[in-house]
């Protein structure tokens, strides 16, 4: 009896010794199954990619935009159409230069054509707002006043009377003064050669629509034309195209392209400041004010829009009964200077 009892407590026990194992090993292998859940690597959030505003446009760019702004004075006569490297430009200002002849302001910065030109002479109200942007100012020539402006180095520049056929180039296919070229890489070269820094310092700003704003304000509005004197050659068309938002852009009668890349010009803004301009010789040339104001007109989103310009900061800017600037439809603007005398009612048409 006593080595059936012995035989029982051995089985007992081994039994027991199975039964504590098993439950060991189902014990080890659920720690082991919670161990790979804790093991699992975290799901990364993807890296954000850092985005960039163009100052003068208030596009989206891939790059920050460090250059500084560079305004070239463009001839506008018709003998110097089409003009080379304007649709890289971010803003174009037009304005008298002298009798019913204007010429153009192009102000680059987000993008730096390979060719600009015919370049033209210098005007005291040129040289004033390529200060007001604390730009770098090319021009071929010059009136007296922006001369003396030029020599005191109201503002960094390079003309093409120091400069011709060395950084200025004269094109075969035109006369002077409708010839006078230069590529970007020439107006760097000068840039240096006069010792300017490039480096953007952030003197001009801009309000611009968020992409949820609309902006319709204003009176529906399909093309708008304007008119300095009683030439057609300076009579000049915008007609809105709702499918890009744009408006495009007719001198005389012909459609404005870039020669450099054959690509019809389109805007997303077209601005009128009307200013008070005296004639100061028996040239025609014009004093233009930049300072005292006055009435203005917006074209943007198919709508115009009437408000008020004022002088911030040394350059004229579209703002609000408020004061507070005039929100831009992101991309580029074309802005004409228009005589008080006759005004924009007179100068300024348009069709529904």
């Amino acid at each position: 009896m006593q080595v059936l009892k012995s035989k029982k407590l051995l089985v007992g026990l081994a039994l027991s010794a199975l039964f504590i194992g098993g439950c060991s090993k189902d014990a080890s292998e659920s720690d082991e199954g919670a161990t790979k859940v804790d093991d699992k690597p975290a799901i990364e959030e993807p890296a954000k990619q850092e985005t960039f505003v163009a100052p003068l446009t208030g596009e989206s760019v891939e790059e920050e935009v460090t250059q500084r702004p560079i305004i070239v004075t463009i001839n506008n006569h018709p003998a110097a159409r089409p003009q080379s490297g304007l649709a890289s430009a971010d803003i174009i200002y037009e304005m008298l230069a002298e009798g019913d002849v204007t010429r153009l302001l192009a102000v680059y910065q987000s993008d730096l054509p390979e060719n600009i030109g015919p370049v033209r002479s210098a005007r005291s109200y040129f040289v004033d707002m390529a200060k007001g942007f604390g730009a770098f100012y090319v021009a071929h020539g010059y009136s007296p006043e922006a001369k003396s402006m030029l020599s005191n180095n109201v503002v960094d520049n390079i003309n093409g009377m120091n400069y011709d056929g060395t950084l200025f180039k004269r094109s075969n296919d035109r006369v002077a003064p409708h010839n006078s070229y230069i590529t970007s890489e020439n107006i760097l070269k000068g840039a240096e050669k006069v010792g300017a820094s490039m480096n953007y310092s952030e003197k001009v700003h801009q309000a611009f629509y968020e992409a949820d704003e609309r902006g319709k304000i204003g009176v529906e509005t399909s093309q708008v034309d304007i008119s300095y004197g009683n030439s057609n050659y300076f009579h000049n068309t915008y007609v809105y195209d709702h499918q890009t938002n744009r408006y495009g852009r007719q001198s005389a009668g012909v459609e404005t392209k870039d020669m450099l890349t054959g690509e019809a010009l389109s805007f997303a803004n077209v601005l009128f400041f009307e200013m008070n301009h005296k004639t100061i010789d028996n040239v025609g040339r014009q004093d233009i004010d930049l300072t005292s104001g006055g009435n203005a007109y917006v074209f943007q989103n198919g709508y115009l829009r009437e408000v008020k310009w004022a002088n911030i900061d040394g350059l004229p800017m579209a703002v609000e009964e408020s004061g507070d600037l005039v929100k831009l439809v992101p991309g580029k603007s074309w802005i004409h200077f228009v005589p008080a005398s006759p005004g924009l009612q007179a100068m300024v048409k348009t069709q529904p």
